[in-house]
């Protein structure tokens, strides 16, 4: 069979298996299997294992389940309240203090516990009732804390990165830093789009809030810069040259959970035994996807699939912005139904040679990728953070809650096609910082 057509057929079935309800790394190994029988014979099954295992045979995976523990330990503390309270009390006389406050604790602790939901709930907890208390409307006050939790797989240090630059063998040192001037300027545009909605709907009076003594503001810092400075230190060691992305995360992990110890009294056995439970769940999840989609991987390179379509490409009179904004497009499906960490090692064997042949930087797409996995959580059919959201505010409808969170998809757009325009913007740090790219 015509290797285009066979992978069209590939696409179709993991698409169909994938929607019957299977988790992503049985069917990823459930899909692989089935075509390496029908056309390289059962022989080819030797290799699953090996290939399985091999790919978890990387001692850049260290730093996963690491950085999950290190975020799992802040979640399950009241960090996220005492760092929205924090920049509430130093912003209040900000014009639109409040919600600027609410984004700057989500950025803050989405790169911190690098999960949105669990930032979502964090911030959205305290976040949401209050902007609501004070007149902010209620699709302001749910989309941006929706869109605010977005930021974890983008701002340093993102899982999305790491499984990016294992996938594609690309430096998470420079992946890190390639997402923080794009991170701020998602924060930015989602600031300023928040403070214009809440001025345009007539609520003007409440960009000034009520003002702090400064005793109130400095009484809650003690609670809040420990965790600011580990991440600070985490970013320091790994592009100091004194560890590496694996030892860093290691000691951020540890760090983390003595402070949430000594701090936030976390001492009962029972609630350290959660969150361990619940970080090697995660972790678990990931690297068994991680595995599986080194198998599906292989069996596109085995029939020839990958290497047939970038060849296709590349014969292609196109431009190669049209070529990006049909990988754009692509991944922007993609996103709304799967987990960002699925779309990137399902998709990165194939679109990296494509890029890489059209003359696009693999770092700066990595920062292209990670905003259109953004956006398909706060997009339907599944949007994930849309839910979390629903659940802490349930009287806020989902239809407005999605209304709410859409002018910040718009945002996520924008900053793509200044991307696109200014590709410095995620190429200019890592250069500056770690010499000339490869």
């Amino acid at each position: 069979m015509d290797p285009l057509l066979l992978g069209a057929l590939v696409a179709i079935i993991t698409i169909f298996v994938l929607f019957s309800g299977v988790s992503v790394a049985i069917g990823l190994l459930i899909v692989s299997a089935g075509f390496l029988i029908a056309f390289d014979g059962l022989r080819s099954l030797e290799l699953m294992p090996e290939i399985l295992f091999g790919k978890l045979n990387n001692f850049a995976l260290l730093s996963i389940p690491m950085f999950i523990i290190m975020g799992a330990s802040i979640a399950s503390t009241r960090a996220g309240a005492d760092l929205y309270e924090a920049l509430e009390r130093w912003l209040t006389r900000v014009p639109g203090g409040l919600v600027v406050s609410n984004l700057g604790a989500c950025a803050l602790f989405s790169a911190m516990s690098g999960s949105s939901p669990a930032t979502c709930a964090a911030i959205g907890k305290m976040g949401i009732p209050e902007m609501r208390k004070r007149g902010y409307p209620d699709a302001v006050a749910a989309g941006s804390i929706a869109a605010g939790g977005t930021l974890g797989i983008l701002i340093p240090p993102s899982v999305t990165m790491i499984v990016y630059g294992i996938a594609t063998e690309t430096s998470i040192g420079r992946l890190f830093l390639a997402g923080v001037i794009p991170g701020m300027l998602l924060v930015s545009l989602f600031m300023a789009w928040s403070l214009y909605s809440t001025w345009k709907s007539g609520s003007a009076q409440v960009l000034m809030a009520s003002s702090y003594s400064w005793k109130q503001k400095f009484e809650i810092l003690p609670r809040v810069l420990p965790f600011v400075a580990i991440i600070i230190g985490v970013l320091y060691a790994m592009y100091g040259g004194i560890a590496t992305p694996s030892e860093t995360a290691a000691v951020g992990a540890l760090m983390c959970l003595l402070i949430a110890m000594i701090i936030y009294k976390l001492w009962d056995p029972r609630q350290l035994w959660v969150v361990l439970r619940d970080s090697t769940k995660e972790s678990v999840m990931i690297l068994f996807i991680i595995a599986a989609a080194g198998v599906f991987s292989y069996m596109l390179s085995s029939l020839f699939i990958t290497q047939s379509i970038a060849e296709w490409i590349g014969t292609l009179d196109v431009n190669r912005w049209v070529l990006m904004g049909a990988i754009n497009v692509f991944l922007l499906i993609a996103g709304f139904f799967l987990p960002p960490v699925a779309v990137i090692l399902m998709a990165a064997p194939i679109l990296l040679p494509i890029i890489t042949t059209a003359g696009f930087d693999p770092i700066w797409f990595a920062v292209i990728l990670t905003i259109n996995m953004e956006i398909g959580l706060i997009s339907p059919p599944v949007g994930l953070n849309l839910y979390v959201i629903n659940g802490i505010a349930p009287d806020i409808s989902l239809k407005t809650i999605l209304k709410g969170s859409l002018p910040y998809v718009a945002c996520m757009v924008v900053a793509i096609i200044l991307l696109c325009f200014f590709p410095g913007l995620a190429t200019w740090l890592p250069d500056a910082v770690m010499g000339p790219g490869q």
